[in-house]
């Protein structure tokens, strides 16, 4: 080993790329592949992706872009008519007025998300997290040198976060207060009762912002989905974040925005000249026919979703160690598995976390699921429900299967 390539030790990088934890859906998604690789019959139910492929007349307007000359820089807030869009998107469906000023589209909602974190936050400032949360936020509080405050809703109320328990989990240091809905990894879906009782708690601390992520929106199973921004009182507290990928099957694009006042949405644009400038000009054309089509192809898939979602809960409650709450949308069960843990395996390892039960299915059932721990419920585990039905039924029998091993 030469002396230059011995001192590339783990010093030798920044504190905050150390500090930082390595998305753990991406992690698992990875080791499936390893196995997959040789020659092993996985079925991945780890990655929160759509498996239908993006719609016909969205990937017809990419094309049309491309002949049409959409090849260069874009705005960095993102094309003027897609803004457009997006606010008459917001105002038709949400009840939310806001002009193009109000928007900045980027590369995805996690950019989006990441954009809001990093112009908010100084060092030291608390950031409640509803939990269970989607794996990046705590590492996004992170990065800004914020302090993450978790907060976890009881499995016997969807795992949602009350009114009551936010508010008393507020310091004089609470800056910002993050949460998806429909929930990733739940599924848990807030009532406007629910976001109501919430935003009066803002209404009283109005130094407190909130990053309401609605990525999922669209899979939605109880029929109204409520942004917290349409309680007038609180919107210029608000920054919504939604995108295109999961509604749209749009993942591969990386096309979300987010939607908040003037001076928010501004620093936002600052934040992404400086890391990305500009979303992708083609992937934007395409997310601004995904608009203009309507939302028949999300509802379609959306009724594929709820099918799935009921299959597997059928499959599930055949499974005794698993405690598993409907979700409401969204395309996951989140389900408890702390009945296993002190279980032993065939092999004589002992069954102690989230995490070693996800690595022993993956090893015996071959099925891949993600640990509860990076979404702060360490007690469970996550399984996408965006799968072909076949593969949902074989899964969940594999699965069956190998607990029935543990002792």
């Amino acid at each position: 080993m030469s002396a230059s390539s011995a001192t590339l030790t783990p010093s030798f990088l920044s504190d905050r790329i150390n500090a930082m934890q390595e998305s753990q859906t991406i992690a698992m998604a990875k080791k499936a592949r390893e196995l997959m690789a040789q020659g092993i019959d996985v079925i991945n139910l780890s990655f929160g992706e759509p498996d239908f492929q993006t719609p016909q007349y969205i990937r017809d307007a990419a094309k049309v872009a491309m002949d049409e000359g959409y090849t260069k820089y874009t705005p960095v807030p993102g094309y003027l008519d897609l803004r457009q869009a997006i606010a008459d998107k917001l105002l038709r469906e949400n009840q939310l007025a806001y002009k193009p000023e109000n928007i900045v589209v980027s590369t995805g909602a996690k950019q989006a998300l990441a954009n809001a974190v990093m112009s908010l936050i100084n060092a030291g400032d608390e950031v409640i997290v509803f939990a269970p949360y989607w794996v990046s936020y705590e590492e996004m509080v992170k990065l800004a040198e914020g302090k993450t405050v978790t907060l976890m809703g009881a499995l016997e109320n969807d795992y949602k976060v009350t009114a009551a328990e936010f508010e008393a989990a507020i310091t004089p240091r609470t800056k910002l207060v993050m949460y998806s809905s429909p929930c990733n990894p739940t599924g848990s879906v807030f009532s406007r009762e629910e976001l109501g009782e919430i935003a009066a708690v803002l209404a009283r601390n109005p130094q407190i912002h909130v990053i309401a992520d609605e990525i999922y929106e669209y899979i939605n199973f109880v029929g109204e989905h409520v942004s917290l921004a349409q309680f007038a009182d609180i919107k210029d507290q608000v920054i919504t974040v939604n995108g295109f990928s999961k509604g749209y099957a749009m993942t591969g694009w990386r096309v979300g925005y987010l939607a908040a006042r003037k001076e928010i949405a501004a620093a936002c644009e600052k934040m992404q000249s400086q890391i990305t400038s500009g979303t992708c000009s083609v992937a934007q054309r395409a997310a601004l026919a995904a608009l203009q089509g309507g939302r028949t192809s999300a509802d379609e898939m959306v009724e594929a979703y709820r099918r799935r979602r009921d299959l597997v809960l059928d499959q599930v409650k055949d499974i005794k160690g698993f405690k598993t709450p409907t979700p409401s949308g969204a395309f996951y069960i989140f389900p408890d598995v702390s009945a296993y843990f002190g279980q032993t395996t065939p092999g004589g390892e002992v069954i102690r976390t989230a995490g070693d039960l996800a690595l022993f299915m993956l090893n015996d059932a071959h099925v891949a699921a993600v640990d509860g721990a990076a979404f702060g419920a360490p007690n469970c585990i996550r399984f996408s429900t965006a799968a072909a039905d076949e593969k949902l039924r074989e899964a969940f029998g594999r699965i069956k299967a190998s607990l029935d091993k543990l002792s």
